[in-house]
């Protein structure tokens, strides 16, 4: 952790600021360790404060060696309380997390400061995972990863995507999992054409072809995966398309190496996808990172134009085609950028399971 603030400090020159206040939860998490939902953290060249309520007071002790705990019941006067004391001049906020009424709020709490937004502050450094978080996420996807295996053994014909959905996330629970990384996407037949179709009522029937994606959190953090299946045989074109996408996918694992330019890696998928005249049919980037945020810095995408892959970096890979009114194909691995190339942390087959 120490290390992890050292390096928030030494920003400071580049946002010229005297401290910052950090308010994203996994941002706080990230660099204190604290667990609960109320917080801020203020971070300066020679302490560091964690404020929060009596209820997180005596966890925040037993999470946050290095942090002084501040019990606040208005967050706004301790805050100003502590500007004073170490005489901060110059104050930067994460500009994605503090609301324009908090902002007014500072202002007219602290007079005499500038306050100045910073972006990505913290964000920065969570796109390099250090061996403690890689091993944390490993653990995440091998949980998908036994779910997936666990899951297909119980799907049939007559449940619905919901029922799917549910069953799913008792067994990753089962599995060791805290939650579910985020709202399961379970999309059958028709459906399928929905990049993010949410698990519904609709009734799972034979010839569906049906996109599941999901992710187990393990200790903070998340993993992220994307498979189908089909119940009975595919047809020509539900296999074609699905060839189609793993060819893809394939292609974007294989470019993922230290060096590369995210873009590039989203357009060897590309690529492969308008080669076979469905262009029009991938609209989402080809992946992002995951860790504390299931969603997460390094965008994969046709604009991510800036940013180059280093070891250390968990995306994923999940190139699909969406046809209306037929439906969908999408596949999706996490992998790790290591120093010579990339690891698939997603072991899962992807083989299209036939039920």
């Amino acid at each position: 952790m120490l290390n992890r603030i050292k390096k928030v400090i030494e920003s400071f020159e580049k946002f010229k600021i005297d401290a910052v206040l950090i308010k994203n939860l996994e941002n706080i998490r990230y660099l204190s360790g604290f667990t609960g939902s109320s917080a801020m953290l203020l971070i300066t060249k020679g302490k560091n404060f964690l404020l929060t309520d009596f209820r997180y007071i005596e966890q925040a002790k037993h999470e946050s060696s290095g942090f002084d705990i501040i019990k606040v019941d208005d967050y706004y006067d301790a805050l100003l309380t502590l500007v004073k004391k170490f005489n901060i001049k110059k104050l930067g906020f994460e500009s994605a997390f503090v609301s324009y009424e908090q902002y007014e709020k500072i202002k007219k709490t602290i007079k005499d400061i500038v306050l100045i937004p910073t972006k990505e502050i913290v964000e920065q450094f969570r796109m390099i995972k250090d061996d403690s978080e890689i091993e944390i996420i490993k653990q995440a996807v091998s949980i998908a990863d036994k779910s997936w295996n666990e899951i297909i053994k119980r799907i049939e014909a007559g449940m619905t995507e919901v029922e799917l959905a549910i069953e799913l996330e008792f067994i990753m629970r089962k599995f060791g999992a805290e939650s579910k990384a985020f709202d399961i996407i379970v999309a059958s037949g028709f459906r399928g054409a929905l990049p993010h179709g949410v698990a519904s009522n609709k009734i799972i029937e034979h010839g569906d072809m049906v996109t599941i994606d999901f992710g187990a959190k393990y200790k903070g953090y998340n993993s992220d995966m994307t498979r189908n299946f089909i119940i009975g045989k595919p047809t020509k074109k539900q296999l074609a398309i699905y060839e189609i996408v793993l060819e893809a996918q394939l292609a974007g694992i294989d470019k993922a190496k230290p060096g590369v330019y995210a873009f590039e890696v989203d357009k060897a998928c590309r690529d492969i996808i308008k080669r076979y005249g469905y262009s029009d049919y991938f609209g989402h980037g080809t992946g992002h990172g995951v860790g504390l945020s299931v969603h997460e810095a390094p965008r994969v995408s046709q604009k991510e134009k800036s940013t180059v892959l280093e070891p250390g970096m968990i995306i994923t890979i999940e190139p699909g085609i969406y046809l209306p009114d037929w439906g969908g194909v999408r596949i999706e691995d996490m992998i790790l950028i290591t120093s010579s190339g990339c690891e698939v942390l997603t072991k899962a087959k992807k083989n299209l399971v036939q039920i």
